[in-house]
């Protein structure tokens, strides 16, 4: 049986890193095959959450990767409504899961297709990202918890991804409702149907998986159970021969597509967003897939990324690939000090509670 299981997450990994790289022929940005948070930042500009022109387009791939994972998980009788466990601090979390995402350029999962593509500044954030989970299970460790969660109504639990599908009826049915960039890494992107599609296997095979790189290397951590790693060491296998077949392969810091070069913040931004995830109990990915399956506190917190995005282009907390902003700088930090203080409040709320 765990031999089947781990069969089933190679080949996900896999076929996930190859998708990736059909998305950037077909038009995704180079390395960007699929990012959870360049696509929900993507999708805040083009809802008019922020004004950044050349980062605005509501991408098939986020509203396809909810879809999936709710037919998945009410075809495998997986679906389950349920929530109530710290929304407003999830979605506080959720928020600065984006300002760190953001000032790497790049989550977990684009970490990996960035490497993949031969940018050595993702290996730089991925020392960063373990450095910020390990933050997260030293909290874990002494006992950090966001409570309980309570059963509720499906229509609660589905909400999230009514909300998506009303995303994808603007964009195919009142493109004028919405604003589309004209230029930058917003212009780009593969055709509809086929970012859709995409979308939809991913999110399926995601939700039946648990694939999450944060839960992967806090397990492997914890229990010594390499089982989620599986699945993204097989994505960098898939895109990297994909991207050496196809060309886009570069091994380099400089001139990396949708990158910066400055290797202190682009660690901090990755510790921040690990250790936010960890809290959260899965990365930005995992997020989107527990709201598709009707987890209502993933959903909460990816209306938090949402927003996080929007406040990141609208307060100029973003990096570009002239490198960091000193507004992102000053949020990563006041984001690891508010991170750090909402995993202390809970242990020690943890502790109050074992007296009585």
């Amino acid at each position: 049986m765990k031999n089947k299981k781990t069969l089933w997450m190679l080949l996900t990994g896999l076929l996930i890193g190859a998708i990736a790289v059909v998305l950037v022929a077909f038009g995704n940005p180079k390395n960007m095959g699929f990012c959870i948070a360049c696509f929900i930042r993507d999708t805040a500009g083009g809802l008019g959450m922020h004004r950044a022109a050349i980062v605005q387009y509501i991408r098939p791939e986020i509203i396809g990767l909810v879809l999936g994972a709710l037919i998945m998980a009410v075809a495998s009788k997986e679906f389950r409504a349920q929530g109530g466990s710290s929304p407003v601090t999830r979605f506080v979390l959720g928020m600065f899961v984006m300002v760190g995402a953001l000032m790497f350029l790049g989550c977990p999962l684009r970490m990996v297709l960035r490497i993949a593509g031969g940018d050595l500044n993702a290996v730089v954030g991925l020392v960063g990202f373990v450095g910020g989970i390990l933050l997260g299970i030293l909290c874990l460790n002494k006992g950090f918890s966001l409570r309980r969660t309570y059963e509720q109504s499906p229509l609660e639990g589905g909400m999230i991804s009514v909300v998506h599908v009303v995303f994808l009826v603007l964009l195919v049915a009142a493109p004028s409702f919405i604003l589309f960039s004209t230029e930058g890494p917003g212009s780009m992107h593969a055709p509809i149907a086929l970012s859709l599609v995409a979308g939809l296997v991913v999110g399926a095979l995601a939700q039946k998986t648990r694939l999450c790189m944060v839960g992967g290397i806090r397990d492997a951590v914890l229990f010594r159970d390499f089982y989620l790693l599986w699945g993204f060491i097989a994505i960098l296998v898939a895109a990297l021969i994909g991207n050496l077949v196809t060309g886009n392969f570069t091994l380099s810091f400089a001139g990396q597509p949708v990158a910066h070069t400055d290797g202190l913040w682009n660690a901090l931004g990755m510790v921040l967003t690990g250790f936010a995830s960890v809290l959260l109990g899965g990365c930005p990915l995992r997020q989107l897939i527990l709201a598709g399956s009707g987890n209502s506190d993933s959903a909460v917190t990816v209306l938090g990324m949402l927003v996080g995005a929007a406040v990141c282009h609208n307060f100029s907390l973003a990096s570009s690939a002239d490198g960091p902003t000193a507004n992102g700088k000053i949020a990563v930090i006041v984001g690891l000090v508010v991170v750090a203080a909402i995993a202390l409040l809970n242990i020690q709320k943890q502790r109050k509670t074992g007296k009585n």
